[in-house]
């Protein structure tokens, strides 16, 4: 039984292309119906007079998503022979089974938990992620905010790869994964019943999650299954309403330049300014939370120095 699991051969040259082709592009063929249900919620939201959906921003997370899509086409190839690479060294290679989806998944979901809570701890990573919470409503559109250099979260998975799943395994996986996020941006779901609650990253959940009061902050980080929040002491249920956006809203916006790279050029400007390698490394890679605390308190103390010097 363990050899027909871990006996597989490894992957040659003359396979790799039709593995490679063999790897359905999920996220490419949902993209219809996500925007279907997404204008099904705009037009109900407006019919509602609810105000879930503000158009600049609606257009912003549009582009956003298209943009994702084709940054991913373009590191996908790179990163699948990445994957076989690893895949070929490692000696316990796994056969290619269709069950084997779902250890990988929860295996995937795990390194998704540290992935995202390690890009909400340092401000190297949050600039690969802050895109996906820059928007100030909270709609179904908010799950193509997806970073255009978010691919270089890929390592946080190689875990995955290094236990020896398939290479078609890891990235079925990895896009349903992706694709599972799109129902939990919604208001219109809420909370369910305390079982699924309990185990599933549900809408009431993750809502909690793009909160920016203080105590829904950096909460409810995982992905598909909430049980690693209540593992590792960062769950936080769903109490008053969350106010949704960063904890400094940025505009409304369209533009998804500005949308994906505006934290870059705030890392480029403070370690620019900053004196000493100490200090620079700490704009780089300290807390997102500590930056805007530190930059928060030297702007007061820059305006009672004005304040004193004018009087």
């Amino acid at each position: 039984m363990l050899l027909s699991i871990f006996g597989a051969s490894p992957i040659t040259d003359e396979i790799i292309p039709r593995i490679n082709e063999n790897v359905p592009k999920l996220i490419v063929y949902a993209v219809p119906v996500m925007l279907l249900f997404t204008a099904i919620e705009y037009f109900i939201s407006r019919k509602e007079e609810k105000e879930l959906y503000q158009d600049r921003e609606l257009m912003g997370s549009i582009f956003v998503g298209l943009g994702y899509i084709g940054s991913g086409l373009i590191t996908q190839l790179l990163l699948f022979y990445m994957v076989v690479v690893i895949y070929n060294i490692v000696p316990w290679r796994m056969e290619l089974h269709w069950w084997m989806f779902f250890p990988a998944y929860v295996i995937l979901d795990l390194c998704s938990y540290w992935a995202h809570r390690i890009s909400h701890e340092q401000r190297f990573w949050w600039c690969t992620h802050i895109t996906h919470h820059s928007g100030n409503k909270y709609n179904l559109a908010v799950s193509f905010r997806l970073s255009w250099i978010q691919q270089f979260k890929i390592i946080f998975m190689l875990p995955m790869a290094l236990l020896g799943f398939h290479p078609l395994i890891f990235f079925v996986a990895n896009q349903v994964a992706v694709l599972f996020q799109f129902w939990v941006h919604t208001e219109y779901v809420p909370k369910l019943h305390p079982w699924i609650e309990y185990i599933i990253a549900t809408p009431s959940n993750h809502r909690v999650h793009h909160g920016s009061q203080y105590k829904y902050l950096d909460k409810n980080y995982g992905a598909s299954f909430i049980f690693w929040d209540r593992l590792f002491g960062t769950y936080q249920p769903e109490e008053e309403k969350a106010i949704y956006g960063l904890t400094t809203p940025i505009p409304y916006s369209a533009n998804p330049i500005y949308l994906n790279f505006h934290e870059v050029k705030d890392i480029y400007h403070d370690v620019k300014q900053a004196k000493g390698l100490r200090r620079k490394f700490f704009f780089i890679f300290g807390s997102p939370t500590a930056v805007y605390h530190y930059k928060k308190a030297q702007a007061e103390l820059a305006n009672q120095k004005e304040v004193e010097v004018a009087a």
